[in-house]
């Protein structure tokens, strides 16, 4: 974690590589849950729960430890780590008094975090001014590689979901996937936003020489839904309507109570049943702002399929969960990955990351068996013993 002082003992030498994880929405609660679960995780204050990466099958890729990740980020809000702990352990998403066990690496983390740029009510985005944004953030981006002395760092887009921009539009979660690749760093887009999937950061995304992965993390009632489509696909039973319905708060129940950025999220989860299924079931999902929720959420889902002889059946599911627990761990996986895939010479898109998406890039299976099961290969391309062969003329996912 930090080189300053904590009140936690480090596991990492002082000589050990340090690797950046430079956080887009670097306050908010995934962001502010990562930190500390990586601060606990690497003083042994708590076990890993939810971080693949920790799992036997990875266990020789040669991940960097989460004592070696330092922070920092964007983000266009003031209230400091500490502060954003406490109020999240005050909600019940982080325990009771470890935001104090690790003080000193929120407050480092906290230092390291620039003011964000262009927000969706900014005008002033057109093309001569994004460079100037873009240049912005990758010098930002660049400056704490360079102080840090990092080995490398990976950007993570955690900030709240935007809507789809309008034509030509460039909007912040481009402007900062932007800077990332120009700034030499892996990319992870965990939201539904724009981030490199913008027509006009296709030449840069193919020349940029550096890994990248998104769309939109799977945290819940999708990951339910990889699950559960492919298990009716493989029992020959016919789904003919899926619905769902999510109640949610915090910045993202706020957020996607804006139409325009619930149905950027709701893409994702209505493609994972297409590709799943073959086709789109009738149903939608519906998603409500219950600002009372706060970090927790609440999804139900419908569905009504044919079994033998045409008898109708339904089944129903209701997933209850904190959306920043569900994430922080996955957020802490990819940024791994990502680090270690730049160490490799792997670039390109990562679909063999689509175990963590959505909408991933590339091309790949839906289900996600078969999507852990591309992830253990790509584990093991990252292992030390895989052979230079192996490695040549690689370049990530590109299909």
């Amino acid at each position: 974690m930090s080189a300053e002082p904590s009140s936690v003992p480090t596991t990492s030498s002082p000589s050990a590589p340090r690797y950046g994880v430079w956080l887009v929405g670097a306050r908010g609660s995934v962001a502010t849950t990562a930190v500390v679960g990586c601060a606990a995780v690497a003083a042994g204050l708590h076990p890993p729960a939810g971080m693949v990466t920790e799992t036997p099958d990875f266990a020789t890729s040669g991940l960097p430890s989460p004592a070696s990740l330092v922070f920092g980020g964007h983000d266009t809000v003031d209230c400091p780590l500490p502060k954003r702990a406490e109020h999240l352990a005050e909600g019940g998403v982080l325990p009771h008094g470890l935001p104090a066990a690790v003080h000193a690496e929120l407050v480092a983390a906290d230092r390291e975090i620039r003011s964000g740029g262009p927000t969706l009510r900014d005008s002033d985005t057109g093309p001569a001014r994004s460079d100037d944004w873009i240049d912005i953030f990758a010098a930002d981006i660049r400056d704490f590689t360079d102080r840090n002395d990092l080995a490398g760092t990976v950007v993570v887009n955690v900030a709240s979901t935007e809507p789809a921009p309008a034509a030509g539009a460039l909007p912040p979660s481009s402007l900062y996937a932007a800077a990332a690749l120009r700034a030499g760093c892996g990319y992870v887009n965990f939201t539904p936003s724009t981030g490199l999937h913008h027509p006009a950061l296709a030449e840069l995304a193919a020349s940029a020489g550096v890994p990248y992965a998104g769309r939109d993390g799977k945290t819940g009632q999708t990951l339910l839904r990889s699950v559960l489509g492919p298990m009716f696909q493989q029992r020959a039973l016919a789904v003919r309507a899926w619905s769902g319905t999510n109640l949610l708060g915090g910045g993202d129940g706020a957020a996607l109570a804006d139409p325009a950025a619930a149905a950027a999220k709701n893409a994702g989860k209505e493609r994972v049943l297409t590709d799943t299924l073959g086709a789109a079931p009738e149903g939608e999902v519906h998603i409500d702002d219950v600002p009372a929720l706060g970090d927790w959420k609440t999804a139900w889902d419908h569905v009504a399929f044919d079994g033998f002889l045409g008898s109708r059946m339904i089944l129903q599911t209701i997933w209850q969960g904190c959306d920043s627990a569900l994430a922080a761990p996955l957020v802490l996986d990819l940024a791994r990955l990502l680090l270690r895939a730049g160490q490799k010479g792997i670039t390109g898109p990562l679909g063999e990351l689509g175990f963590y998406f959505k909408d991933p890039v590339g091309d790949g299976p839906a289900s996600l068996g078969e999507q852990y099961t591309e992830l253990k290969r790509f584990a093991a391309r990252l292992s030390d013993t895989t052979r230079p062969s192996d490695e040549a003329g690689d370049s990530g996912a590109q299909r």
